[in-house]
């Protein structure tokens, strides 16, 4: 089972950062070289304004904008992944119809939540997915996060699944995913057509043996992922094995220290953005973090730090 651009989606579709100046504004040239240079690095195909995005800093006319921009220059080169999670279920229904509109291969949709607090019931969740599957005709990828605060249980999204027709991708991304991955993959059977690993790789060999299909990684290193991930694919779990030790050092500062920068720092040292800031009021990367960071990268020597150079 190797990589395809084409359904089932299957291979390592990290999530593309969004690039700002100095000052917080978008930056789109920097935007766009970012995005070219993921295609180089490997990328089987990209997802946009995701949480890794930063998202959550965006205004719906930047969203807008970033959509228009990424997708006519991708220029369909690669599969994109639109991420329209919202709580009204009509604003996720526009967002995801401009998103198949403009090109999208997928959307990746969280369950409606807001804030701390404010979750909706099974059936609410239920009827949130069939309406936006009802409006759309491109696959819907459920990403199953702990940001969200919503138990998703197997059997719940086995039954979406089966159910609701354009529910066919989950990106679970919660502690023992493996585990999760592993009885969703039994009780849902062939209505799962892309089970997949999220977390920045964190749990990626695990969550292969689990049969996961695709991954969702940080955008930093996508060439580091495919040696583990088209190894694996290929039979060859040994090399993958030893793949994921190599690399894991990288992936584990991504999760653990770097976070939602890391991919710009790494970017932003190898030339390929000239500004790896954060909008206000997140906070920019610590110098000794940057300085931990390539150091973990410089001893595996990525694409990233030469493709700008």
């Amino acid at each position: 089972m190797s990589a395809s651009t084409t359904r089932p989606y299957r291979g390592v579709f990290p999530v593309v950062p969004t690039i700002f100046h100095a000052d917080g504004t978008l930056d789109l040239p920097g935007q766009l070289r970012c995005v070219d240079f993921m295609i180089d690095a490997g990328s089987t195909g990209l997802c946009i304004l995701a949480n890794f995005s930063e998202q959550f800093v965006l205004s719906d006319a930047e969203r807008e904008t970033l959509t228009r921009a990424i997708l006519g220059h991708v220029a369909g080169r690669v599969p994109v992944i639109v991420t329209t999670t919202h709580y009204s279920t009509q604003i996720c229904i526009e967002r995801s119809q401009l998103a198949e509109a403009l090109g999208a291969a997928m959307v990746m949709v969280m369950p409606p939540y807001h804030g701390a607090t404010f979750r909706v019931s099974e059936g609410q969740i239920e009827g949130f997915y069939q309406r936006l599957s009802d409006a759309i005709s491109i696959p819907i990828m459920i990403q199953d996060a702990p940001v969200a605060g919503t138990p998703l249980s197997v059997p719940f999204l086995a039954r979406m699944a089966s159910t609701i027709a354009n529910v066919k991708y989950f990106k679970l991304e919660m502690p023992q995913a493996a585990a999760k991955m592993r009885e969703l993959i039994r009780v849902g059977g062939a209505a799962i057509e892309g089970p997949w690993d999220g977390e920045e790789a964190i749990t990626l060999l695990a969550d292969l043996d689990a049969g996961a299909t695709g991954a969702m990684t940080g955008g930093g290193f996508p060439d580091g992922i495919r040696k583990i991930f088209d190894a694996f694919h290929a039979g060859d779990r040994e090399t993958a094995v030893v793949e994921y030790g190599r690399w894991l050092p990288l992936i584990n500062y991504e999760n653990r220290q770097g976070g939602i920068l890391t991919a710009k720092a790494l970017m932003k040292e190898g030339g390929v953005i000239q500004s790896d800031a954060p909008r206000h009021p997140f906070p920019e990367m610590s110098p000794e973090t940057r300085a931990g960071l390539l150091d973990a990268a410089k001893r595996l020597d990525p694409l990233v730090l030469r493709w700008g150079k």
